[in-house]
């Protein structure tokens, strides 16, 4: 058996080197004299896995000299500087008709190799198989998720379609006053909500609201306050006792924390005069005819829908040609530039300042898209709402 040994040539390998390729063809093993090889499958991609490691004694090889076809079942390489000794096909007979009882001991070592490499194959199975679950059972989820999604932007999309059918399609327009209005909500339904509607006895009804929420709840607190406004200004009331109704109504129904601010008044046609309640609400400006805006005084008041009774902030204006008045919601002043610097309300009456002549829509589309470019891209935090009305 030395005598063979020494008859061997001998091979040198480098850490990472392959003695050979799996799918080869193979016309000899080797015996590891120093170093340490790995059998492998799959080498170099992403499904490689590892069989065993050969050190000093052991030998690779030999399946490709008694499969028929004599192709390489693996892949090898040296995982340390290595030494190894190489029997060809030639040698590799002679040593089994020499030795018999080699053929024994290589049957043995290699059913215990199949016996590894079977194990290893079905753990590595297993475990693909596992992760094949769990990917399949997140993409399941992805899927779930992504359908529950779309059915609730479907169901946003026919709740702001029909908050949208509670705004007017169309204001009113007489030959003493024009209006305009606008509205931008922070999310696909919000809580900021606006009326322009005529009253008998040539009056016209004014409104405009903002709940203390954003999203799906206070769209449905607006549509509950919207409708009660405007049940009860039908009757043909004032509005203080508008609102002293409805705050009464939604206090006694309410079952949350939602509250909403309104000013609601009532122009007459024919003195010119606007005569309106605040319930916690922005004060009105008025801008004349020169372009001067000034902010209408006003006293303390509380939102609807907190606690009986309100405090209400009643006032009068008469509107003079040429006079403007505009109704907002706190998103314009409180709206911020990328730097986080709100709008205020000096900018608004700057804005206004340069719009006398323009009728009402304009006026409020101007200051719409001043406050866009002031955005310049920002994230809008609350609902935007304008109104005006502009004395011809």
């Amino acid at each position: 058996m030395y005598q063979l040994i020494n008859e061997l040539p001998i091979e040198n390998y480098k850490d990472g080197d392959f003695i050979f390729r799996e799918g080869d063809p193979g016309n000899s093993m080797y015996v590891v004299m120093t170093g340490e090889l790995q059998i492998v499958l799959a080498a170099g991609s992403t499904d490689e896995m590892f069989l065993r490691t050969c050190g000093p004694g052991e030998y690779v090889g030999e399946m490709s000299l008694i499969m028929p076809k004599g192709k390489r079942t693996a892949s090898v390489r040296a995982s340390k500087d290595s030494r190894l000794w190489v029997m060809d096909r030639d040698k590799f007979n002679e040593c089994l008709q020499r030795w018999p009882l080699l053929a024994y001991s290589m049957v043995s070592i290699m059913s215990e190799r199949l016996d590894s490499s079977n194990e290893s194959a079905f753990h590595d199975l297993v475990a693909k198989n596992q992760a094949l679950q769990k990917a399949y059972d997140e993409l399941k989820e992805a899927q779930d998720q992504l359908i529950e999604k779309e059915r609730l932007e479907r169901e946003l999309q026919v709740a702001a379609d029909i908050q949208l059918s509670i705004l007017p399609d169309v204001l009113p327009d007489t030959e003493e006053f024009s209006f305009g209005a606008r509205i931008l909500p922070a999310r696909q339904v919000g809580g900021d909500f606006y009326d322009v509607f005529e009253l008998k006895d040539h009056r016209i009804g004014i409104l405009i609201g903002d709940v203390a929420d954003k999203g799906v709840p206070s769209a449905l607190f607006m549509a509950r306050a919207h409708a009660l406004i405007m049940a009860e200004a039908d009757i043909g009331v004032t509005p203080a006792e508008v609102m002293n109704l409805v705050n009464t109504h939604i206090t006694r129904l309410q079952k949350s924390t939602q509250f909403v601010t309104v000013l609601y008044g009532i122009l007459d046609l024919k003195t010119r005069e606007f005569s309106y309640a605040r319930a916690g609400h922005e004060p009105p400006l008025i801008m004349h005819a020169d372009g001067s805006v000034e902010r209408m005084p006003h006293s303390p008041g509380m939102a609807i829908g907190l606690w009986e009774p309100v405090t209400l902030d009643e006032k009068m204006i008469k509107l003079t040609s040429g006079d403007t008045l505009i109704l907002y919601t706190d998103g314009m002043t409180d709206c911020r530039d990328p730097k986080g610097e709100a709008f205020g309300l000096e900018r608004i009456k700057r804005t206004l300042s340069e719009l006398p002549k323009q009728n009402a829509q304009h006026i409020c589309n101007t200051l719409l898209e001043t406050l866009q470019g002031y955005q310049d891209g920002s994230k809008q935090d609350d609902d935007v709402t304008l109104v005006a009305v502009k004395a011809k």
